[in-house]
């Protein structure tokens, strides 16, 4: 063999070679790209927040496994992430992420999206950006049955409640609108939000519809308060309509995303909550 030959022949091992490392680093899993490589979505959300999402130990009814953990995601924002990650051809890997630390791991790149229960607002369209709205979300009071405010008409009725909501969140704005209202700290999360009322901390939660349904399924003691329009919490577009957060500029993965949430109704996305609410674990 030549000098020439035997450098040719190392050459194209050291092709070989790399190439092979390439196929494993995709997990050597047959996917729907031209490369052969399975496509991810990999989306964050808290996963502590039912019944958009929660978290459960099983694959029972099509949970998703938690990157990292021995956990699984569910709810309907793992519902509405997994018909997105199949119209486009990927397969959903779901991170649990606090729900302060969202925004900042999509505008890092650490997740392609937040599918999380998250309004489209004009402050946090700052720092991404937003789909289609993916539900529509009436703002309403949850309170415990056997209190005064359980038989309030109106955001007018629930005077001098003491109330609050999840911290960083329009629902915590909105508690403002209650007559001498007095406003406690906001909390970090859904389960705390409940516990706070429940163990009478507070007698009134402000939030949103599926959010005060589930709690009041999972914990026969609650009740949700839902005004009529002209009675209840006074709400913006952008206070009803929840998006899914983008990194800034991936006008590709919205366009992909909207070609498949613009196709579905209202009522398609009322029916996939209401299924979702069924199935939430009724941790007390």
């Amino acid at each position: 063999m030549t000098f020439g030959k035997k450098l040719l022949n190392i050459a194209v091992c050291g092709v070989l070679l790399g190439s092979l490392f390439l196929v494993a680093g995709c997990g050597g899993e047959k996917g729907n790209d031209k490369q052969g490589a399975q496509k991810v979505l990999k989306v964050g959300m808290e996963a502590g927040y039912a019944p958009y999402n929660w978290t459960q130990t099983n694959a029972d009814n099509g949970a998703v496994k938690i990157a990292g953990t021995s956990e699984y995601a569910n709810g309907y924002d793992v519902i509405v992430g997994k018909q997105l990650a199949e119209s486009m051809g990927a397969t959903l890997e779901v991170h649990k992420i606090e729900w302060d630390g969202l925004a900042p791991a999509v505008a890092s790149g650490k997740i392609d999206a937040a599918i999380a229960g998250m309004s489209i607002t004009s402050k946090r369209k700052e720092s991404v950006d937003f789909t289609a709205p993916y539900y529509y979300a009436n703002v309403v009071g949850l309170v415990k049955k056997d209190t005064p405010q359980a038989t309030a008409k109106s955001v007018a009725d629930l005077k001098g409640a003491v109330a609050t909501s999840q911290l960083n969140t329009i629902w915590y704005d909105l508690i403002d609108q209650v007559p001498d209202v007095e406003k406690l700290p906001g909390i970090e999360n859904v389960p705390g939000m409940i516990v706070a009322l429940t163990s009478g901390k507070c007698n009134l939660i402000v939030t949103d519809l599926p959010t005060a349904m589930a709690a009041a399924y999972a914990n026969p003691e609650l009740t949700v308060l839902e005004f009529a329009a002209d009675a209840g919490f006074q709400t913006t577009k952008e206070d009803v309509e929840i998006g899914i957060a983008v990194k800034k500029g991936n006008k590709e993965l919205v366009d992909a995303m909207n070609a498949k949430l613009t196709k579905m109704t209202e009522e398609d996305f009322k029916q996939i909550m209401q299924d979702a609410i069924k199935f939430q674990p009724l941790a007390k």
